[in-house]
């Protein structure tokens, strides 16, 4: 997706991003630490959780990838300039919709929420006609 030439998005708006059909797990799982360091899941799902529809899926894509770079808040506006001058992948390709079973919803403005695997919540935003419904890339081949 793209807002204008040279500058390239993540966001959905009014979208429902279900787990993967592949995803390993039938209800959802907070991603742990590997090696006692955060992964890209466990720095997503915190963000995320933490504020739920008030971060779009650019912010948390740029945080998650400004934070591992050490990229100081000096300069991230400029960082993220160069971050979204190419295409990126979006939270389809997150490992939370992956692998630990946790559903994205955007809401008509952008702003992003985690939604479980076997929750009421995800069945209801599941058969929302009014929702673009996407899935979370496989992480196998059909």
């Amino acid at each position: 997706m793209s807002t204008r030439p040279g500058v390239h998005t993540t966001d959905y708006r009014a979208t429902f991003i279900q787990v993967a059909e592949d995803c390993p797990v039938s209800a959802a799982e907070v991603p742990g630490l590997r090696a006692g360091r955060a992964t890209v899941a466990s720095l997503q799902y915190e963000l995320i959780s933490e504020h739920p529809y008030e971060l779009t899926s650019d912010d948390v894509l740029f945080t998650v990838h400004a934070d591992r770079q050490g990229v100081t808040e000096e300069d991230r506006p400029a960082a993220r300039v160069e971050f979204f001058a190419r295409a990126q992948a979006c939270l389809r390709a997150s490992p939370l919709g992956k692998r630990h079973g946790w559903g994205i919803h955007s809401d008509e403005d952008g702003r992003v929420a985690l939604v479980p695997l076997g929750s009421a919540q995800y069945a209801a935003l599941a058969a929302d006609p009014s929702l673009k419904q996407l899935r979370a890339m496989r992480s196998k081949r059909a």
